[in-house]
């Protein structure tokens, strides 16, 4: 299988995992928990399958965020609710929200049970050598309904996806700072001014990142990417693809194909219902 056609299934199903980035359940449930309202749910959410580590730990595996950001939420979170009841609450939070954008008719599916299945083995397959964010999802004990599965099937698989990426841009010689500086130059994620608030840097250390990324001649004074910049996404992207492409092997071309076609449904159905907000992502995402 080309590599790219797996990396191209990822980023197309991606929604279906990242929409719980943004659903109110997710806030409303982990703060029932006991964590405090903001910007907590999401760094222990997706942190509690590893347990209760450290902020360090936390900026490390997360990478592109600021880490003075993290360090308000973490350790902290962890007095507050366990990482396994933070783990319940944030499954309770993909149920509620699926149901309420999908509805119960498609969640229980025979569709979704069938992606759920090929997400699955695809998942189960990841190798998690230097992948600690996609191990420690894969620790955790499966769900038992088919739209839970799915989801935490394709959370393993971003993860995965993820850690290896983080492993090309550190070979690339990009900071997490200058991954998102690059990575928004591309008109393709998220748009500057959501970038900078979400993960928690100013103005001047952006400023600060795209001078030094000119210097290297990766951008060009007004910030858009050079020939040279464009050369290195590139090359992060597609070697990116090639280290994910092995749990997507696992399913086959038709499998592939399949899960596909119905993710394609399931995330169109997202959209639709408004699972992202306006000014997070570019026009030609």
């Amino acid at each position: 299988m080309d590599p790219r056609d797996s990396g191209r299934l990822a980023r197309a199903l991606e929604p279906l995992h990242a929409m719980i980035y943004f659903a109110p359940e997710t806030e409303q449930l982990l703060t029932a928990a006991g964590l405090k309202p903001g910007r907590m749910s999401y760094f222990a959410g997706r942190a509690a399958p590893m347990g209760a580590v450290s902020a360090g730990v936390v900026a490390a595996t997360f990478y592109n965020f600021n880490p003075t950001l993290v360090a308000r939420s973490i350790p902290d979170a962890w007095t507050l609710a366990s990482p396994d009841a933070l783990v319940a609450a944030r499954f309770a939070a993909v149920d509620a929200a699926l149901r309420r954008m999908l509805g119960d008719e498609v969640v229980g599916s025979l569709e979704v049970a069938e992606a759920a299945a090929l997400a699955r083995r695809a998942a189960e397959s990841c190798t998690v050598d230097g992948r600690p964010l996609a191990a420690g999802h894969l620790d955790l004990e499966w769900p038992t309904v088919p739209h839970l599965v799915l989801w935490h099937a394709l959370s393993i698989l971003r993860e995965h996806r993820g850690d290896g990426h983080i492993a090309m841009l550190l070979g690339a010689g990009l900071s997490g700072l200058e991954a998102l500086v690059t990575y928004t130059a591309t008109g393709r994620g998220f748009v500057t001014p959501f970038a900078m608030a979400s993960r928690g840097w100013s103005q001047e250390q952006w400023d600060d990142a795209a001078a030094g990324l000119a210097e290297r001649g990766l951008l060009t004074a007004d910030g858009a990417l050079t020939e040279g910049g464009e050369a290195l996404r590139k090359g992060v992207e597609n070697d990116t693809d090639r280290l994910g492409a092995g749990p997507w092997e696992h399913l086959g071309h038709e499998g592939v194909a399949r899960l596909g076609d119905i993710g394609g449904v399931l995330v169109r159905a997202l959209l639709a219902a408004g699972c992202f907000p306006d000014g997070v992502f570019a026009a030609n995402r």
